[in-house]
């Protein structure tokens, strides 16, 4: 039987790092009450979950005040590795409904988690997802992949004179 979380009301909804620029690890952390629900997810996951919450929101009325500690709270170790998500909002409640499952193999059933947020801790994730993603490493102006302060083989020179920061 797979894991199963159902968070109508979290008190806290946030993503954050851990580790050097480059090598970070993204998690997405959720708070209600005792229970605090911590999940790996991939950067490119943040951005599109960002620009998705980010649309949302716009497409309502404005939000109250956003909440201001968005930190990551310890313990920081994920639970699960996010596979799919899905986003969606519930008109009746006023909340964004967020359906994350578990990245497992295609035979095997994973957890499912259930998150309901306010639109104003939907737009705290979304300005701070933002944020986050943006302060990594610079894309290279040729090829468009992460750049290393060592620099890197881009395909477009054919290994020569590796671009740096």
């Amino acid at each position: 039987m797979s894991e199963g979380y159902d968070l109508p009301t979290p008190d806290r909804f946030t993503v954050g790092t851990v580790g050097p620029v480059g090598q970070r690890l993204f998690l997405l952390q959720c708070r209600q009450g005792p229970l605090l629900l911590t999940l790996k997810i991939e950067k490119q996951q943040v951005s599109v979950l960002a620009d998705y919450l980010a649309q949302i929101v716009r497409d309502q009325k404005r939000p109250e005040h956003l909440p201001d500690d968005l930190s990551v709270e310890e313990p920081s170790e994920p639970a699960w590795t996010i596979g799919t998500l899905g986003v969606s909002y519930d008109n009746i409640n006023d909340r964004v409904v967020i359906v994350i499952e578990e990245l497992v193999p295609e035979d095997e059933n994973g957890a499912i988690a259930r998150l309901s947020v306010t639109r104003e801790q939907a737009a705290a994730f979304a300005v701070r997802a933002i944020t986050l993603v943006a302060s990594g490493r610079p894309p290279c102006p040729l090829c468009g992949s992460p750049l290393d302060p060592s620099g890197h083989e881009c395909p477009r020179t054919n290994g020569h004179r590796p671009p740096t920061t």
